[in-house]
């Protein structure tokens, strides 16, 4: 059989994340793909290490349990109940995509109070989940997919990766620590918060660091939101949404335009230079479901939409699959360019 190698670049997006869930889980399926590395911030984060502990534990299977595992326990734990709000994607599947009835007096509440007074215990139910289902030292000792987890420094404002070797429970729920639900997460002395904030999801690390020439990109941002917000509460969400999703247009941008002065060299005389030349990008989305979705939905973890999503995510990267798996290694089925116009 013939195996084709990629990286993968996650996105954050609260329990949107259970979409790339189902992307992974059908890559995982389909023995000719092979994963070098994985780059994520926040919930991408959560998939990547997850994901990687259980192919260390149990191969494909090992790894396609581990994430079921984990995101039902996250369904399971869901704090709030849901208002009856029925939408369809475009493939007709029903999903409660209304926001949480307890989500908007929480999300008001923040914009007076910090996490400080209204969380003085800290009580954050992934720390129990993670404890539970992901070995960290095995993580260490045997995972072989390499891992870029994406943190934000509170000093600096800058993005901090952590490698394969550094990653722990502190870790992971730095990466997904929203600076007005959570306290900020303390690592070896220095505060950290959601790394979505500085780089969602990094992408140069897969380049700089893997050998493989095809990147594939997992979405969870709808890019663009046609409608107009106008009550101060849509404005303020969307606000927070492109400040999660403009550090990744800003990355890509970068890249996009380092590729270009790459190829258009004459002589690639450094390893990045010719990098850059061989690399093929690709994104598995779903801009129908997600544009369609509000931003409070992120916190919408109820069994029915988690798996609404993980369909979704399964049902498009199937598709992706089998439009695009043979420019895998020959070309991009993504154009960089077409996003900036």
């Amino acid at each position: 059989m013939h195996r084709k190698t990629i990286t993968l670049a996650l996105q954050g997006g609260g329990s949107h994340g259970a979409f790339t869930w189902g992307v992974l889980d059908r890559l995982l399926q389909d023995e000719r793909i092979e994963i070098e590395g994985i780059s994520g911030a926040s919930a991408g984060a959560m998939n990547a290490v997850v994901m990687a502990y259980g192919l260390a534990a149990g191969g494909r299977e090992g790894g396609r349990q581990a994430l079921r595992d984990f995101w039902e326990s996250v369904s399971m734990r869901a704090p709030f109940s849901v208002v009856p709000d029925m939408l369809k994607n475009r493939s007709g599947l029903a999903m409660n995509s209304a926001p949480p009835a307890g989500i908007r007096p929480l999300l008001s509440l923040t914009r007076y109070f910090s996490p400080y007074q209204l969380n003085p215990f800290d009580i954050n139910p992934l720390r129990d989940i993670l404890a539970q289902q992901v070995d960290f030292e095995l993580l260490r000792a045997k995972g072989k997919i390499r891992l870029f987890i994406a943190t934000t420094q509170v000093s600096t404002g800058t993005l901090k990766l952590f490698r394969n070797k550094q990653i722990n429970i502190d870790v992971l729920l730095a990466s997904a620590c929203l600076p007005l639900l959570h306290r900020a997460v303390e690592i070896n002395g220095e505060a950290y918060w959601d790394g979505g904030l500085t780089s969602n999801p990094p992408l140069f690390p897969l380049v700089q660091k893997c050998s493989a020439r095809d990147m594939m990109v997992v979405l969870l941002h709808p890019e663009p939101r046609l409608k107009v917000p106008k009550t101060a509460d849509e404005i303020w969400h969307r606000l927070t949404e492109m400040g999660f999703s403009s550090t990744f247009f800003t990355e890509l941008q970068g890249l996009m335009l380092a590729q270009r002065e790459a190829r258009h060299g004459w002589i690639a005389f450094g390893k990045l230079e010719r990098r850059l030349r061989q690399l093929n990008m690709h994104v598995v989305e779903s801009q129908a479901l997600m544009s369609q979705l509000s931003q409070h939905s992120k916190m919408n973890a109820q069994p029915a939409f988690i798996q609404g999503l993980y369909e979704e995510g399964r049902k498009c990267a199937g598709i992706w699959l089998q439009d695009n798996f043979r420019e895998l290694g020959v070309r991009s089925s993504f154009r960089l360019a077409s996003l900036f116009g």
